[in-house]
């Protein structure tokens, strides 16, 4: 009997298998090398030596206004030990500067306050101005044009009415974008919800390159860097994690070179060979990976690849939080999996139901 820990919520469940029905276990291999540094070694290298530009404290020098997009409460992003160096790293530069933290949401719920003091801590909840990006208050947001798949690109004001834009976020495989990082925190996390939407489109989803992994080719990926660029981002700061959520690696500097960095170093991380089974085991990650369903195509997805025809694909996500989405919801109630997917195809891009393509990828995988 093989006993396999898998992440659920805050813990893990023991999976016990037999011997004989146990074909493989699919996982990160860990070998980055950086075991013998701290996690704050890892964030000051990267920091002192950016990729593609100036370093940070160098770039804030003469900044007024700097803004400062970070993740939301639904993703691992260890923000509690990288923005007190971003911020110190600012304030090196140009003491007097003038700074704000933009919460990320996409179409997410608001980020309460006490998720905020559990992902930044007190000090900088209470010291630092701090705002939550909310994808339906039109008011929020400026209009900067069409972007390549003829979607509008509306982003937020606090991004755009500053003088140095600086993203951070954690790397890992997205099924729709091919990587999370780098461009993701401009669109989706901080634009209107027409422009995540139009984004996030059937046809936009039901392309073959919008896949995990995937960066070339990839019409969600192509539009999400075009808005990056056009936002002005100066600098990022992204991270990876490791199967403790230790961190593994920092990559900072310019929004393109940075990312590709760390996709480069997760991907020979994580790529390997699909093992075909008859049943596949799952998770999402454990909290907040795992919050609640609207999350958990990430995992499908990725299962998905090694469950053989007629397989059957069991998943660990504890959804504390309930389904997540309210039009998710509603998606899903539409009829049977062949039904949910022949209405989505009739719906123009500009329509997109918020939220959609997560029932959309649920739609596909059930009808294997």
């Amino acid at each position: 009997m093989i006993t396999i820990p898998i992440p659920y919520h805050m813990d893990t469940v023991p999976l016990a298998v037999p011997d004989d029905n146990f074909k493989a276990l699919i996982a990160p291999r860990n070998g980055n090398g950086n075991f013998h540094k701290t996690e704050e070694q890892i964030l000051l290298e990267a920091l002192a030596n950016p990729l593609g530009t100036e370093t940070l404290r160098e770039m804030a020098k003469g900044k007024a206004r700097v803004t400062l997009v970070t993740s939301d409460h639904t993703r691992s992003m260890p923000s509690k030990k990288t923005l007190p160096i971003l911020l110190a790293e600012i304030r090196a530069g140009n003491p007097d500067a003038e700074i704000t933290i933009l919460i990320a949401t996409g179409l997410h719920r608001p980020t309460t306050e006490a998720e905020q003091r559990q992902m930044f801590g007190d000090d900088i909840v209470e010291g630092e101005r701090i705002i939550v990006s909310d994808a339906y208050n039109e008011e929020d947001f400026v209009d900067l044009g069409i972007l390549p798949s003829g979607a509008s690109f509306h982003m937020h004001k606090a991004a755009h009415e500053t003088d140095l834009l600086i993203t951070e976020g954690f790397i890992e495989p997205h099924f729709l974008a091919g990587f999370s990082g780098g461009r993701k925190s401009i669109l989706p996390g901080i634009c209107s919800a027409e422009t995540v939407n139009e984004n996030h489109s059937f046809r936009a989803c039901a392309h073959p390159k919008s896949a995990s992994g995937v960066m070339e080719g990839n019409p969600i990926n192509e539009d999400m860097v075009v808005a990056a660029r056009r936002a002005g981002v100066g600098f990022i700061f992204n991270v990876t994690l490791d199967h403790s959520r230790r961190i593994s690696a920092a990559f900072a500097g310019d929004l393109e070179q940075a990312h590709e960095a760390g996709v480069a170093f997760l991907t020979g991380e994580l790529q390997c060979d699909a093992v075909q089974g008859d049943i596949v085991v799952t998770s999402n990650g454990g909290y907040p990976l795992d919050q609640n369903l609207y999350q958990t195509p990430k995992a499908v997805t990725t299962a998905e690849t090694c469950a053989g025809e007629d397989g059957i694909i069991i998943m660990f996500a504890a959804c504390s939080d309930g389904i997540g989405g309210e039009y998710f919801e509603k998606v899903m109630r539409w009829g049977t999996p062949a039904e949910i997917e022949a209405k989505m195809k009739t719906i123009p891009p500009k329509e997109t139901i918020p939220e959609m393509w997560c029932a959309q990828a649920y739609a596909r995988i059930l009808q294997k």
